[in-house]
This record gives C-alpha cells, sequence and structure tokens, in this order.
C-alpha cells in the first residue's frame, strides 16, 4: 500500500503544486482570461491564498512522508485538500461550469487520505 500512496501523492502532489503556483503567480485577470472565470467571483488575496493553500498541500502530500517527521502530516494534509476540492465543486456547480476536475482531484485526496491513515498507523 506504501508503493500506492506514493504514487498516488506523486500524481497529487504535481497537480496541486503547479494550479497553485499558477492561482498564486499569476493575476487575476490573466487567470479569468485563461478560462477560470471563478476567479472573477473571489478577491484577488483569496485567489492567491486559494493557491497558496494547493502548493503547501501539494507539499504536505509529499515531505512529511519523505522524511519520516510528522508522518501523519501526510494524511492530514490528503484530508484539507479534499475539504479545498469540495469547496471547489460547489463553486463551479454555482456557476453552472464543468465540475469534474475537482471531482477527480478531491476523490483522489480522499483516497490518498484513507491510504495514508492506513500506512501511518500501520
Amino acid at each position: 500500500m506504501l508503493i500506492a500512496l506514493w504514487i498516488l501523492n506523486g500524481l497529487l502532489a504535481l497537480a496541486f503544486i503547479a494550479a497553485g503556483t499558477m492561482k498564486a503567480l499569476r493575476p487575476k485577470p490573466a487567470l479569468v482570461a485563461s478560462g477560470m472565470g471563478w476567479a472573477d467571483d473571489f478577491s484577488d488575496p483569496s485567489v492567491k491564498l486559494i493557491g497558496v493553500s494547493e502548493i503547501v498541500g501539494g507539499v504536505g502530500l509529499i515531505l512529511p512522508l519523505l522524511t519520516g517527521i510528522a508522518p501523519v502530516l501526510t494524511p492530514i494534509a490528503a484530508t484539507a485538500l479534499t475539504v479545498v476540492m469540495v469547496g471547489a465543486v460547489v463553486v463551479h456547480v454555482r456557476r453552472k461550469e464543468s465540475a469534474t476536475p475537482s471531482i477527480v482531484l478531491g476523490v483522489l485526496s480522499a483516497v490518498s487520505a484513507v491510504l495514508g491513515f492506513i500506512v501511518v498507523a500501520g
């Protein structure tokens, strides 16, 4: 199960760090112009906070388990990212946009959390 957790967390970390970096570094008008219309509904600091939380969550999926320092933080990070994705699904559904990517990332984050708690407890 540890191998499955590493593969899943590696892929999730790449996705969340990439998406978070884009939200944290690009100006809000550029995000909206690139198809992220939801950003219009949020203030610029809120969009940046979402991006930073995705970056921190992505790092949290890898670093604690890799270093062996407080490995319980890995499934906690996955749980937090699941919550972020639930919020994303709500925003996309309210805007009548496709919520599929958010749903997929949310489900995979929840699976990571369950696997992580099993590995850490075992």
